[in-house]
């Protein structure tokens, strides 16, 4: 069904900011009790009282000490354009508990999030927990019908470009990382975020094609096996003519001479033992793709025997290729040992380039795949190998290592009175107050501390020495001299105000920020095993009207 608008306030939408790229991402995405929550706020008169939520998490994921943020575009792009249309308040006032009232309804038609204001910290910035990553700030009820929704655009997209992030670490920043999860993901939605955030946390490139499209990022792919064992015989090859890459010359006969090099290989002195017969259906395979691709032939070479088939029937069309003025790009091992393999396959790159004289031969890209994840990448580190680019998919886009990021919205203010979540469980205790939010570097330009204060203190200085407390373990204290101080929330959504707001930054922007970021981070904080703890504080003000507060609000007991 056609959404149509409600409301004379449709005109406060920013036609500069599109809808949000999921077309599922709509007001009605959201937890039914938002919206009784909300019917409550109208009931009692305070739909309209000015409330500030932090949205943050509490503990960085796959046992490390660092996560990503992303997902910062989807929530202002659902925020600028955040309206229900009528057939959603129809569905509204059936689904309520009891009977609803008219004027509620009359209320919904009205709602947008013209009197709304956002403050995040930039889209993919390293972050930690505690730390607002998102402030949202507006009428209680409005601000609560978006609170499910933001939740759920900055949890999956933080989890798996960290995910991402983490296998770049791993693998450094000289190798190809090529995201290959989409027939593995989550359904639709989880494999175009995957790809998406996957690349704004360090991955090069991705299978998914529609990705490719939405949002212009570089796609790689070549064959599958069944490409592979689809060929019986070169016979089946009906076209076998190639023009040269120069095009002055027409090879009329390409798959004779892809036996001719490959009968050199066979009959070579330096390769003589290397192998036997070849496999011929995969040679053929391999012919039709060339001359289908020949400035882009990379060809998967473990459907029958990696070593004494697939490698020399590689190198055989290469060398082809090579004659007419191509350059084959590498192979791609799909299974059996990877160190061991990049390793023979280099070596054998390595002899042809020597024997036939061809230049930069033994630098043909070896990618990898097979179920690879950050702990077998971490093994083959350690091994030894020659692969130049890996191809990951299953683990990176599940997150199978973890669920969840578990993300929280807290209402942390409402009519400027600070209000604080109580628990026995002392990590699930709010911060109080709207604050603001730094980070501290120090004299090697590493981030030292992110430092929470009361919106009205003032902002530490460069060279000022200012104490750094736990916002909940009295002895855990430092004072700190920055050399630099970079604020971390910025406004992102000003609604019908006149503030500024920040420009929303391109994809490779926002990657950009990504690779910066983890590049300045103290390598002790990044590493895979027993991460140094990075802190997170707040000022000796804020500390001290945290514990007033949770002494005023928590009910003092009466023993019998």
């Amino acid at each position: 069904m056609e959404r149509i608008e409600n409301g004379p306030s449709q005109k406060q939408h920013r036609p500069d900011i599109q809808g949000p790229t999921n077309p599922m991402v709509i007001p009605l995405l959201t937890d039914l009790y938002q919206f009784t929550m909300a019917y409550a706020y109208w009931k009692a008169g305070k739909h309209n009282e000015r409330a500030v939520f932090d949205l943050f998490f509490r503990k960085s994921p796959f046992g490390g000490e660092y996560t990503v943020f992303a997902g910062l575009e989807e929530c202002i792009r659902f925020i600028a354009n955040y309206k229900l249309t009528e057939d959603d308040i129809h569905f509204i006032r059936d689904t309520l508990p009891g009977k609803c009232e008219e004027g509620f309804l009359d209320y919904l038609r009205k709602v947008d999030c013209s009197n709304v204001e956002v403050y995040a910290v930039p889209e993919g910035s390293i972050v930690f927990p505690r730390v607002p990553l998102v402030r949202v700030e507006g009428p209680v009820a409005v601000v609560q019908l978006l609170e499910t929704t933001l939740v759920n655009l900055v949890n999956y997209a933080s989890l798996v470009a960290t995910n991402a992030a983490r296998h770049r670490c791993v693998v450094g920043k000289s190798k190809t990382l090529l995201e290959f999860g989409l027939r593995r993901a989550q359904g639709p939605d989880g494999g175009i975020g995957a790809s998406k955030y996957c690349y704004i946390g360090g991955f090069d490139a991705t299978s998914n094609v529609s990705a490719g499209k939405l949002f212009g990022i570089p796609l790689r792919g070549t064959h599958s096996h069944a490409f592979v064992s689809s060929f019986m015989s070169p016979d089946e090859i009906i076209d076998k003519s190639l023009r040269s890459f120069d095009g002055a010359t027409t090879c009329e006969d390409f798959v004779n001479l892809v036996h001719t090099w490959l009968n050199k290989i066979q009959w070579s002195g330096s390769l003589s033992g290397t192998h036997g017969e070849t496999n011929q259906s995969e040679l053929a395979a391999f012919t039709s793709y060339a001359l289908a691709f020949p400035n882009n032939f990379l060809a998967l070479v473990d459907t029958y025997d990696v070593l004494r088939s697939g490698i020399p029937n590689f190198c055989a069309v290469a060398l082809a290729l090579s004659d007419l003025g191509y350059r084959a790009v590498g192979i791609r091992l799909d299974s059996g040992d990877l160190a061991y393999l990049s390793c023979e396959a280099r070596k054998f790159f390595q002899a042809i380039e020597r024997e036939f004289k061809v230049p930069g031969f033994g630098k043909m890209v070896i990618t990898a795949s097979n179920d690879l994840n950050e702990e077998t990448l971490d093994h083959l580190n350690k091994q030894g190998h020659e692969v130049d680019s890996f191809g990951v998919g299953t683990y990176l886009v599940t997150c199978y290592a973890q669920a969840a990021l578990g993300c929280v919205f807290k209402l942390v203010e409402i009519n400027t009175q600070p209000r604080i979540k109580l628990s026995e469980d002392v990590s699930k205790v709010s911060i109080p107050c709207k604050k603001r939010c730094y980070r501290l570097y120090g004299k090697e330009g590493y981030p030292l501390v992110d430092l929470m204060t009361g919106e009205n203190e003032p902002p530490p200085k460069v060279a000022e020495r200012i104490l750094c407390r736990h916002p909940f373990i009295e002895s855990k204290r430092a004072y700190v001299v920055p050399q630099h101080v970079e604020e971390l929330l910025k406004c992102y959504w000003s609604g019908s105000s006149d503030k500024t707001r920040e420009a929303l930054p391109t994809l490779k922007d926002i990657r950009d920020r990504c690779m910066k970021q983890l590049e300045q981070m103290r390598p002790d904080h990044m590493r895979r095993l027993n991460p140094t703890p990075y802190k997170v504080s707040v000022s000796a003000k804020l500390y001290d009207f945290i514990h007033f507060l949770w002494l005023n609000e928590a009910p003092v007991g009466e023993l019998q």
